[in-house]
């Protein structure tokens, strides 16, 4: 953001401010409060911090008809202009200017702590937004002056996309569950029959065989069962044993 020389923005007002006559400084130590006539102001007034630019100013006022007192300026803080005092945070030493090059340094207190925490917190806030404008002027610059990439196609050039392998559901959706009709797969080692042979020394005796022959015809002979082979066991002929009148009648008696 350029720099306006025109508009002055408020940045901090406190109601009452005591300015002192300070020694000269001793030693590099720094300044120290208990040194000032603390109990006789040379001044009480109204301060205000303003800001036109990147610099602040701290101007001391009359509360009453708002004449100007005195006037620091100030260019960075931490710096000359504005110092705090080694034994106590209500207290400050600023540097102020006539406007004709001359200068002095005179002490600042406040009646009340939290109005120095104020002062000091507002000329901080300022100087740093100086600093991050300062930064962002400097890498605009770094990107301006930097080759722009041209990622704009050439006459000519195409660009092939390429998509992993997607499968389609099928139509049908999800396969149809079979309906299982209750038995149980056969136990391991046995016969896909579902039935287990019977014990030894046990016979079963097949169903009755319906005659092929019609029941009206009573003079044909039954033919005599053929045994069996299957693993069941022993199938017996009900027409060996059978007596003349049953063969007549062409119905089969088991033993």
């Amino acid at each position: 953001m350029a720099e306006d020389n025109t508009y002055e923005s408020m940045l901090c007002v406190k109601p009452e401010v005591h300015v002192y006559r300070i020694p000269p400084r001793a030693s590099n130590r720094g300044y120290r409060a208990a040194d000032w006539k603390l109990d006789e102001p040379a001044w009480s007034g109204r301060l205000k911090i303003t800001a036109k630019g990147k610099k602040a100013f701290i101007k001391l006022e009359d509360r009453n008809t708002g004449e100007l007192y005195a006037q620091a300026p100030v260019e960075q803080y931490p710096g000359s202009a504005v110092e705090a005092v080694t034994d106590s945070s209500r207290y400050f030493v600023i540097r102020i200017e006539d406007g004709t090059g001359r200068h002095a340094f005179i002490g600042l207190g406040f009646a009340d702590r939290g109005d120095s925490f104020d002062f000091n917190v507002a000329i901080q806030d300022h100087f740093k937004w100086v600093k991050q404008e300062g930064d962002l002027a400097k890498l605009e610059a770094s990107q301006s002056s930097a080759p722009k990439l041209d990622l704009s196609f050439k006459e000519g050039q195409t660009i092939k996309i390429s998509i992993g392998n997607i499968k389609k559901k099928e139509a049908g959706g999800a396969k149809p569950r079979a309906v299982g009709g209750g038995l149980l797969p056969p136990p391991p080692g046995g016969k896909p029959g579902g039935f287990l042979p019977p014990p030894e020394g046990l016979q079963t005796a097949p169903a009755a065989q319906p005659n092929a022959a019609p029941l009206l015809d009573l003079g044909s002979p039954v033919p005599a069962a053929q045994p069996s082979s299957d693993m069941w066991g022993d199938f017996t002929s009900a027409g060996s044993n059978s007596n003349k009148d049953d063969s007549k009648s062409g119905w089969v008696q088991f033993s």
